[in-house]
């Protein structure tokens, strides 16, 4: 039976082919004339191998004790600046030429890939010496002549915050030593060449094109000539920058570079930026949040319960609006909906004023938006009494007359029994006040272009849940049953779990914001609080806490799975039902870390870690700390604890939101390229499609169009 090879697989197959003809195929194509003695067969260096005897040449001019101190160093600079170019561009093409299949051997008859095995065993050889005696004999040699060569941990913890300060806030922090006398010429000196080289460092991990297109255009091409330069430089060249620098500073645009410098340092330091949900849950202005998140050059957004809510409020869900209202209402934070949106609460406010009783345990705008957001909740779960929600139909529960409200069987009494729209008869119908107040307040939102443009952001760079580079990104849960099993949920006559559930949320999110149905709209409210929505992971208590007192009717009952993945068996179960391997690590937000109870946010050996640490200040005195953050590099992942944030003053005064704890708890076996990512997978996809495009051109099964 014939095998079928695709186009990747063809190109690997004659790969390997011509390495085996290179390899084995030693003979010389020149005939021996007669009475000529024959050629010998090592008469050619190999020019690879020969390039790093040379380079070995440099290594011993650095070892060699009859040099001045200061020409061994830079003889060791040149030697590692000359392998980092070596391995870019000539081991580089090496590699090209074995995945082209190009495998003809080289004059002194090795295959590419013979090269690369030979290369590879005296480059480490000689990385080993370099490392050895820069370490051993150099610095200390350095050292003694009061040289020292300060990396970033070498910095004591006041300047590595100081330097952090700069770049977080350069115009406050250059304002503050402007007025405190402490910008000097040499202040500008030392802190633009820490600068220079933090943004070298940073840059050298992407391509030029890339640090270029990412340059203040302002400044970009004196940016340039700074960072790309190389440690084998002549002393003129050197001189050349540091002149830069002092123009630099004697012109006066020190400020505007210094400003520059730390835009581009932030830009390169954060290659791509996820953000696992609840933007609206991070203190009471998340519109300044999605202001700066916007600009940003490469993000995506997990929605969280907290987000959509909002995202149904702009859809056109009326139980979401009342909800956002009322949130907003209870935790004093309207000026986000009166000042960042332009929605106006002044006809809520007159309604509730002439409506309800003052000083009667509750302000009348929270007894009337509470009272208008449990009908529509309640209108809501009678469309879908597949959603198991009756508890929740509480209002028709309640005696205003006698100030209680009977849960499971049990009466409590309430903080108000102040309800002059509640028709027992429907409980649940909109008086006509109310209805007015919510059309009205509804119009105000769909008509809101701030409100609109930032909530189309969120639909156009968010998604229920992201698998990236074997990785499973979601903000709350993937809704579970007690015995560990995936939890089914019926919607529309047809049942969904796992990861079918989150594929069908995200469909049905992204239908009410462009088609506004009810049934799509309601499932915005299922998602904000629905008992097995993923986005939330637990029965919310909003009714409870809204009217008792007694704080044990608050506890709101978690999804079994935030007991489950502890596990490192439960973790992988959720991976793999999202494609991923047994490497991945399952990213959750949702759930405040109480770091101060000792809590930590990794957890199952490393399989599920947990960064939502409580960014909002109301979270602070609860966790200890101000959140998590997870970053991921080529040599891992690590995880930084932010100390709670008051004030940029507090950070310009003490600055006290810069230094992070940093733990560092996976490490990879060996650095991850481009190659070991999605990205990657996608250029080597557009490279086999372009590989056959040149086969069909070469063939004559596409021919170039005539102009």
């Amino acid at each position: 039976m014939a095998q079928i090879f695709d186009a990747p697989s063809k190109a690997i197959l004659r790969s390997q082919i011509a390495e085996h003809i290179a390899e084995t195929n030693k003979n010389d194509r020149r005939e021996t004339l007669e009475g000529e003695a024959p050629l010998p067969p090592d008469r050619f260096f190999d020019r690879e191998l020969s390039w790093l005897k040379f380079n070995k040449r440099v290594l011993e001019l650095a070892e060699d004790e009859d040099q001045p101190l200061l020409e061994r160093t830079n003889f060791a600079a040149i030697f590692a600046n000359n392998l980092d170019e070596f391995f870019m561009v000539r081991v580089a093409g090496l590699k090209r030429r074995i995945d082209s299949g190009i495998a003809v051997p080289s004059a002194s008859g090795l295959s590419p890939r013979q090269q690369l095995r030979a290369i590879s065993d005296q480059a480490h050889a000689l990385q080993d010496e370099h490392a050895h005696y820069v370490i051993s004999h150099i610095l200390p040699a350095l050292a003694k002549e009061h040289v020292v060569l300060l990396s970033w941990d070498k910095l004591t913890t006041e300047e590595q915050a100081d330097l952090c300060t700069l770049i977080y806030y350069p115009n406050m922090k250059l304002r503050r030593l402007r007025e405190e006398g402490r910008l000097t010429g040499e202040w500008y000196a030392i802190n633009l060449m820490r600068l220079v080289r933090l943004a070298r460092r940073l840059s050298g991990t992407y391509t030029r094109s890339k640090v270029r297109k990412a340059m203040p255009v302002e400044y970009a091409y004196i940016i340039d000539e700074l960072l790309h330069t190389s440690n084998d430089e002549r002393e003129e060249r050197l001189a050349y920058h540091q002149r830069i620098i002092s123009s630099i500073i004697d012109t006066g645009s020190a400020d505007d570079f210094i400003c520059s410098l730390s835009s581009l340092i932030k830009r390169l330091a954060v290659d791509h930026l996820h953000l696992v949900g609840d933007i609206f849950d991070r203190g009471p202005r998340a519109d300044l949040i999605i202001d700066r998140l916007m600009a940003y050059h490469s993000i995506d957004v997990q929605w969280g319960n907290h987000d959509i809510v909002w995202m149904g409020a702009a859809s056109g869900s009326a139980a979401c609006l009342a909800a956002v209202i009322r949130n907003n209402v209870r935790y004093d934070s309207l000026k986000i909906l009166e000042s960042a949106y332009g929605v106006s609460l002044r006809e809520l406010t007159m309604f509730a004023e002439q409506t309800y009783r003052q000083k009667d345990g509750m302000d009348p705008v929270e007894k009337a938006i509470s009272v208008i957001l449990f009908k529509l909740e309640g209108q809501t779960i009678l469309r879908h009494p597949n959603w198991q929600m009756d508890d929740r139909l509480l209002l028709e529960h309640v005696d205003p007359a006698r100030g209680v409200v009977t849960i499971d069987g049990v009466e409590h009494k309430m903080r108000t029994s102040d309800f002059p729209t509640l028709d027992p008869q429907n409980p649940y119908s909109l008086s006509e006040g109310e209805q007015v107040v919510m059309e009205n307040l509804m119009s105000a939102v769909l008509h809101s272009e701030k409100l609109q443009a930032q909530i189309g952001f969120l639909y156009d760079h968010g998604s229920a849940y992201l698998v990236h580079n074997g990785n499973v990104l979601f903000h709350a849960c993937v809704p579970m049953n007690e015995d560990g099993t995936f939890c089914s949920v019926s919607h529309q006559g047809k049942t969904f779990s796992g990861k079918d559930y989150y594929d069908y949320s995200d469909r049905l999110a992204r239908r009410a914001w462009h088609e506004h149905d009810q049934v799509s709209l309601d499932w915005m409210w299922y998602l904000w609080c629905g008992r097995y929505s993923p986005l939330s992971g637990r029965v919310m208590k909003t009714f409870e806490r809204t009217y008792l007192a007694d704080k044990s009717t608050w506890a709101e009952p978690r999804d079994p799975y935030f007991e489950h993945v502890g596990d490192p068996v439960a973790c992988r179960t959720v991976l793999e039902e999202f494609g991923c391997s047994g490497d991945g690590v399952i990213i959750n937000g949702h759930t405040p870390v109480h770091a101060s109870a000792g809590e930590n946010p990794v957890k199952a050996g490393g399989m599920l870690v947990v960064i939502d640490g409580g960014f909002c200040q109301a979270y602070h005195q609860t966790t200890g700390i101000a959140g998590y953050t997870l970053i991921a590099d080529p040599f891992g992942m690590r995880i930084k604890a932010h100390r709670p944030f008051a004030s940029i003053k507090d950070v310009l005064d003490l600055n006290a939101d810069i230094m992070s704890d940093d733990d560092r708890f996976r490490r990879w076996p060996r650095p991850l390229t481009v190659g070991d990512t999605d990205d990657g997978v996608q250029i080597r996809e557009q490279i086999a499609d372009l590989r056959e495009l040149l086969a069909a051109y070469r063939n004559g099964d596409i021919t170039e169009r005539a102009r």
